[in-house]
């Protein structure tokens, strides 16, 4: 299956290379596609999936038999005629088309060609979203670069409007850091949170989280105020909180429950977690449940949390989703949960001691002991 492919291969192998040189040759009869594909091709193997972006980047360079403007306009000439021609299948586009937007952000950083560059950028981005490119132009160039942003901002495509939120993070993952303030490029959400794509607007509340790391109260304020404006339909601006905050509302930060609609002071009960078992394994199911009571109906937002408590373990945890409901008043609400126990792209498991407590409306209820091993007869 695909999926047990590495990303790197699947992204770009031998076969996508083939196809970008022959592209270029199409647009661009002096580029030699056949060495340009030997030579890509022979030193992917050793490398991981940025450092093949990279080296394809670089080869596209080596092979163009022109520079500057020339050079970039073979490379948009190259581009199917749209990206669904070329096999996007989401609107994060091919990455096949990841090195050309790199080929640009190492070979186009000129400030007389600014203008063109932020134009093939923008042209490239539906094929596949050029925001880790944006940022060399950004640390650059960081004042002409927020200014194209801005007009990235009101483009038509929905995918180039993305790139005006998601190029400017503070903290975008896999990309280079930035060293502008936090909130530079918040006059830019102002006007993409009320976008009818759920693609931008993912991206806005994406940007507010990377803000609410230094600034929550600045991200608050901001949802606030975007709730009075009216522009944004209810359930957007709903989303929008809830992924912005989401890691304060893991952190149990009682204004984040608040603008969500949920007491942090809500008079609820719990009771004591029941475990069928106290010893776990890595890769096997730690399965749970509890009981909710509450004296009046209530909105309750409920997490889980994972902590490894073995010496020198710094308290680390995990913290996961569980439900969002309302509890009736006087019924019990079951709560039960199955987790697999196992590491995941921002969390790391390891065997030893661990608790495990449930958090409502981000107030953490006692916890109870377990433990986890590799040992597969736990």
């Amino acid at each position: 299956m695909s999926s047990q492919v590495p990303l790197k291969e699947r992204a770009l192998s031998p076969d996508r290379i083939a196809r970008i040189g022959r592209e270029m040759q199409a647009a661009c009869p002096g580029f030699d596609a056949a060495s340009f594909t030997a030579q890509v091709n022979a030193d992917l193997p050793a490398l991981e999936l940025k450092a093949r972006i990279a080296r394809t980047a670089e080869g596209l360079h080596q092979h163009l038999p022109v520079t500057g403007p020339a050079a970039l306009d073979a490379l948009l000439r190259s581009l199917p005629a749209t990206p669904e021609a070329a096999g996007a299948e989401t609107d994060f586009g091919l990455y096949t088309y990841a090195p050309h937007s790199a080929y640009v952000a190492a070979h186009h950083l000129h400030p007389d060609r600014l203008d063109q560059a932020f134009s093939a950028l923008a042209t490239l981005t539906p094929y596949f979203s050029a925001e880790d490119a944006v940022r060399s132009f950004l640390n650059a160039y960081p004042q002409q670069t927020l200014a194209a942003a801005a007009g990235w901002a009101a483009a038509s495509d929905h995918r180039v409007r993305r790139l005006a939120s998601e190029a400017t993070r503070p903290h975008l993952p896999w990309s280079a850091g930035t060293t502008l303030p936090v909130d530079t490029a918040l006059p830019l959400l102002d006007t993409l949170y009320a976008d009818t794509s759920r693609f931008v607007t993912t991206s806005v509340a994406n940007h507010l989280r990377d803000i609410s790391r230094t600034k929550p109260d600045l991200v608050l304020a901001t949802l606030t105020r975007w709730r009075t404006e009216g522009r944004a339909t209810d359930t957007e601006l709903t989303f929008i909180t809830r992924e912005a905050l989401k890691t304060r509302l893991k952190d149990g930060w009682a204004p984040a429950y608040t603008i969500l609609g949920y007491d942090p002071q809500a008079d609820v009960s719990v009771s004591p977690l029941r475990l069928p078992r106290t010893h776990y394994r890595l890769g096997g199911d730690l399965t749970f449940e509890a009981d909710l009571t509450a004296p009046a109906d209530t909105r309750v937002h409920v997490m889980y949390v994972l902590t490894r408590t073995a010496p020198g373990a710094g308290g680390r945890e995990k913290t996961a989703y569980l439900t969002r409901t309302t509890a009736k008043a006087g019924t019990p609400l079951r709560l039960a949960k199955t987790h697999t126990l196992k590491s995941t792209g921002t969390a790391a498991l390891a065997p030893g001691s661990y608790h495990l407590a449930l958090q409502v409306n981000g107030r953490r209820h006692p916890p109870v002991p377990l433990r986890i091993t590799s040992d597969p007869t736990s």
